[in-house]
């Protein structure tokens, strides 16, 4: 679908390619008023549309549609970019397309979101983007609620609601020899040590374990953190969690047999 060599009537096999002096060139004269030059650099940025795209194949979408919605963010880059920025115009737009398109697939989601949550939510992205700017790192969802003067519950849940649903099954991570998965990341409030405890003597079977599978064991179900916070604290990666957690809990499975 996103392969084919016309979209929206516009022979991708063709389309023009810019060097760097071109787009600077064609840049000043925009910021001049020049409608020709723009929609030169448009046409000459289109591959960097199809490029985005690429990566919301598998949804079901259109090609053209994705295509279009894409354009409007390319089209918004230009009108935006500032050319005192240090930055390449394709650092800078593939963002705003990419974000483009991520609001055009919220709003079209099946899971149908109020308009005054959505743009409630579209108001926080903003104000995040904008403290961003200003302090050069990411802003806590205090410093969103206090810049917007909204309770921080409301705005969490604005955010929660436009999120796009995400399966437990989804790889977050590969190190050559195994995946890591969603499910790895998320804190494990039902296996406690009163649920095991219930059902096997722990106390034995972690004798057999060393001290670092201990620890992660302690950490990951007794405590609940996540595969990544125990990473964290103990210093190592959390493919190297994630293995020495199977082969720990492996060694208590093999302790009961």
């Amino acid at each position: 679908m996103i392969n084919k060599v016309e979209i929206c009537g516009v022979n991708t096999s063709k389309l023009p390619l810019l060097t760097n002096q071109e787009k600077q060139e064609l840049f000043v004269k925009i910021k001049q008023g020049d409608t020709e030059s723009r929609e030169k650099f448009i046409k000459g940025n289109l591959r960097l549309v199809l490029s985005v795209i690429q990566k919301f194949t598998g949804r079901g979408e259109n090609a053209d549609d994705l295509f279009q919605v894409g354009c409007v963010g390319l089209i918004k880059a230009i009108d935006n970019f500032d050319l005192t920025l240090n930055v390449q115009f394709s650092t800078y737009a593939v963002p705003m397309i990419i974000g483009e398109i991520r609001r055009y697939l919220r709003d079209n989601n099946m899971v149908r979101v109020s308009r005054s949550v959505r743009d409630m939510a579209y108001r926080a992205l903003q104000a995040k983007e904008k403290l961003t700017r200003e302090n050069h790192r990411e802003p806590t969802i205090e410093e969103i609620s206090k810049e917007l003067e909204l309770p921080i519950e409301e705005i969490v849940m604005c955010l929660d609601a436009i999120q796009d649903p995400v399966s437990l099954q989804e790889p977050v991570f590969n190190d050559g020899s195994e995946n890591i998965y969603v499910m790895d990341q998320v804190s494990d409030q039902k296996n406690t040590d009163e649920t095991w405890s219930d059902n096997i003597n722990l106390a034995e079977a972690m004798k057999k374990l060393t001290d670092r599978e201990k620890m992660i064991i302690q950490k990951r179900f007794f405590v609940g953190k996540t595969q990544m916070e125990v990473a964290e604290e103990i210093g190592i990666s959390q493919a190297q969690v994630s293995r020495l957690e199977k082969s720990a809990i492996g060694h208590i499975k093999k302790f009961y047999r």
